[in-house]
């Protein structure tokens, strides 16, 4: 047999498994032999299927379909601000109104107040109103988000069903015309910011009811009075707009 051959076997076999390892073989397939070229036997799964796909589909409930009804749930436990830190605040004015106005988020001395527009801002406002032979009883005024987020401004997560709600309080009120104020009530109804949505009478399609029947909504969208009270310049565009949001509106 020729010269003796002391062979360590674990040192053999873990070469090999090193060899096959490099080789790219390195995940135990089965414990038992398989027939690779042999036809894989049916399964069915159509029962277990149809069970999973049933149980992940959520259940999507209803949004309130009169004013009331609506103003009273976005301010309720199932509102998507309910969780956040501090009261909620609800619209204000007359929902009857030719004008409907939508601002974007409550100011710090909304929150304390508990009601919207009531710092500098709404004093800016209420002259803004003023200039066009209104006043906020002749309009109504809505939040986009009904409680100041931390932030103190609309987070991108949540901004998208915001705008969805903002357009179904839209659809149910059905006003004249909207006097949008803000980048995110804007892109919301006019798909775009202040600064690409302004200057002109835009008219925007909401869907009413479950029908999926449209409307089409004349919108102006303008600049937030806060704005207006840090770039005092920008007061002339917003003077414009306002004069587009009344023009050929009756009272």
């Amino acid at each position: 047999m020729g010269a003796d051959q002391n062979i360590d076997w674990q040192i053999a076999v873990a070469s090999t498994l090193d060899w096959w390892r490099e080789a790219g073989v390195d995940t135990l397939a089965d414990e038992l032999p398989r027939d690779w070229t042999a036809a894989p036997a049916p399964v069915v799964r159509e029962t277990k299927r149809r069970v999973v796909a049933e149980a992940a589909v959520p259940v999507v409930q209803a949004l309130p379909a009169t004013i009331d009804a609506f103003a009273a749930w976005r301010t309720g436990p199932d509102a998507p601000e309910a969780t956040w830190a501090g009261s909620p605040i609800a619209t204000s004015g007359n929902p009857q109104s030719a004008i409907m106005v939508i601002t974007d988020v409550p100011d710090r001395e909304d929150a304390e107040s508990g009601t919207l527009l009531s710092g500098a801002a709404g004093r800016l406002f209420d002259r803004m109103l003023a200039a066009i032979g209104r006043d906020r009883n002749s309009v109504y005024v809505v939040p986009m988000c009904t409680i100041r987020p931390v932030a103190g401004r609309i987070a991108p997560e949540i901004e998208t069903r915001l705008g969805e709600l903002i357009r179904h309080h839209v659809a149910i009120v059905a006003p004249k015309r909207l006097f949008v104020l803000g980048n995110a009530p804007s892109r919301a109804l006019t798909g775009a910011d202040v600064t690409r949505s302004r200057g002109s009478l835009q008219l925007v399609n909401v869907e009413v009811g479950q029908s999926g029947a449209s409307v089409a909504v004349e919108t102006v969208a303008s600049y937030h009075p806060r704005l207006l009270l840090e770039r005092p310049a920008e007061k002339a565009r917003a003077w414009k707009d306002l004069q587009m949001l009344i023009a050929g509106l009756d009272a």
